[in-house]
């Protein structure tokens, strides 16, 4: 982040008591002040869920960019750079730009309460409206009712991926709370994707879905996607189609794939189904080849992955039950309020061994000593990423690490690895 930038934020860090607070009102009178520009934007594509919101982004974008469309995307959290969080019409948005457009949404606000991610989000549409682009991809921040991307009105299309359980202690406590919370996107006459879901998640969104006048392709019932010998086959009342293997790596994300896939076709927009191949989404199952991969010996595998949450857990264990040809080597560092126990459950016992740790500039990062206790006593200590690596039991084969648990920690791992 630039020091211009970073003194923005910081000032904007002062202008509300909480870091999250889960309200439409402060988002709608600062849009209000700005002439609406949520309202000139080109079509959106809505995306909610517990796991998966980005890769699903990642792979809209690159399909409607292999048709040729310019796409804006804003997501969140960044890893390594603020920018990341605003693709304006195909590329990062710029320092320059977004120093001045903080600036004016600053300025605009006059000091009225706010919080930072609805600052950004205004920054965002403030950005979008004054570029011209053919498709607006939106990540929803934290739930969907009262999250700041809930401020438009009638997307082209909606989309919900895998919900678990996260952020309980602003969202509720039971999958049925939070799955309500997420179906707070939909919209009456706005058609949502809906990926594979766990039955009493999906009871919840079928009710919402069937409240608000939503039309739902759900997977499984309205469309399907599965792996066949020379790719992935997806199939839904439109026909079939036969894609490549998706750029980002695990079996999970085919789901995603064919969200992507269902809401795109959802909303009649032009899109090139083999752009999958193209996607890009940094620390989803990303293999590392710099500095720290140089810490391995040679033939090792090194795979970065932000899942942090008892249902990516479960999703991560899956991907190293495949990995049985090789020792499995996982290194985890978790945010505090993030449920360790669950998030490393299904992953210890597949692990040949398991290392608790925590980066220097790591936001809120759980201390080492907590997560070997969540570990039941299985995990070490590292204390940091380049000890445990260098710390790696040598046997006689290649192994593979996997570096899990956080998305500030994968921030931290990127810059290292650079």
């Amino acid at each position: 982040m630039s020091g211009r930038i970073e003194g923005i934020v910081a000032r904007l860090h002062g202008l509300h008591p909480r870091l999250i607070d889960l309200s439409l009102d402060r988002l709608l009178d600062l849009l209000a002040k700005l002439g609406h520009p949520e309202r000139r934007l080109p079509p959106v594509i809505h995306v909610a869920g517990t796991n998966g919101k980005g890769s699903t982004c990642a792979f809209v974008r690159a399909m409607a960019e292999a048709a040729g469309q310019r796409v804006h995307v804003y997501t969140s959290p960044h890893l390594v750079r603020f920018n990341e969080r605003i693709r304006l019409a195909g590329a990062l948005v710029s320092d320059e730009a977004l120093g001045v457009a903080l600036e004016e949404i600053e300025r605009v606000n006059a000091g009225a309460a706010i919080t930072v991610f609805e600052v950004i989000t205004a920054v965002a549409f403030h950005l979008f409206a004054q570029t011209p682009a053919d498709l607006c991809v939106l990540e929803v921040g934290l739930g969907g009712r009262g999250d700041a991307t809930n401020v438009i009105a009638h997307p082209a299309s909606c989309a919900i991926t895998s919900i678990s359980l996260d952020h309980r202690e602003l969202l509720g406590k039971t999958l049925a709370i939070i799955a309500a919370e997420k179906a707070g996107i939909l919209k009456r006459d706005v058609p949502v994707a809906i990926g594979a879901q766990l039955p009493e998640v999906a009871e919840v969104l079928l009710a919402a879905a069937a409240r608000v006048g939503a039309p739902v392709c759900l997977r499984e019932r309205d469309w399907r996607i599965e792996m066949r010998p020379t790719g992935l086959r997806y199939a839904d009342g439109g026909g079939a189609l036969d894609l490549p293997v998706p750029s980002l790596a695990g079996a999970f994300q085919l789901d995603n794939a064919g969200i992507a896939i269902a809401a795109l076709r959802a909303a009649g927009l032009p899109f090139v189904a083999g752009g999958i191949a193209a996607a890009e989404w940094p620390a989803r199952l990303q293999p590392l080849r710099g500095r720290l991969a140089a810490l391995l010996p040679a033939g090792w595998e090194l795979w970065l992955d932000g899942g942090h949450n008892p249902g990516a857990g479960l999703a991560l264990a899956e991907h190293l039950r495949g990995w049985a040809d090789r020792p499995v080597h996982v290194v985890v560092g978790m945010k505090q309020a993030k449920d360790a126990n669950e998030f490393l459950r299904p992953l210890v016992p597949l692990a040949t061994t398991v290392w608790a740790v925590a980066e220097p500039g790591q936001h809120d990062a759980r201390p080492v000593e907590a997560i070997v206790e969540a570990s039941g006593g299985i995990a070490r200590p590292g204390p940091l990423v380049a000890d445990a690596l260098r710390a790696l039991p040598r046997g006689t084969e290649p192994a593979r690490v996997l570096i899990c648990g956080s998305l500030y920690l994968a921030g931290e791992v990127l810059k290292q690895d650079a």
